[in-house]
């Protein structure tokens, strides 16, 4: 039985943020919330909207950072989308059971309100995020 996922954001990996926001926004893109600092994963956050979708620029400000690794490899690109779901622990345990793997544990998201995130990967799609309600 598949979860009941709802897409939140696609997640962007970028080197320059205010690079990436005035390029985005030449493509007629809104600022929904503006850059913040995310001191657990060392990266600063923009979320953009238009035509409904979001995206979040995600941009490693020290060497340490959680996404400097896929920075190296990967440079200025989508590599990730966020779900949202009304029951996270059954959304959780379906993802697993369907060949997800957990790359880290439930952690304060600051740009989502404090909100808690899990990563997980898969062999086939690569790497999704899911928020707790």
């Amino acid at each position: 039985m598949s979860p009941d996922l709802t897409v939140h954001h696609i997640g962007y990996l970028v080197k320059k943020v205010q690079k990436a926001k005035d390029a985005f926004a030449s493509l007629g893109y809104q600022i929904e919330q503006d850059t913040l600092r995310d001191e657990i994963r060392k990266v600063d956050i923009c979320f953009l909207i238009k035509d409904g979708y979001r995206i979040e620029l995600v941009c490693p400000y020290a060497e340490d950072s959680v996404v400097s690794g896929l920075m190296k490899r990967f440079k200025n690109s989508p590599y990730h989308i966020c779900y949202e779901t009304t029951d996270f622990e059954a959304a959780y345990e379906s993802l697993l059971a369907d060949g997800f793997m957990a790359i880290d544990t439930l952690t304060p998201a600051p740009a989502l309100s404090g909100r808690q995130v899990v990563f997980l990967t898969n062999a086939v799609l690569g790497m999704i995020e899911l928020i707790k309600p």
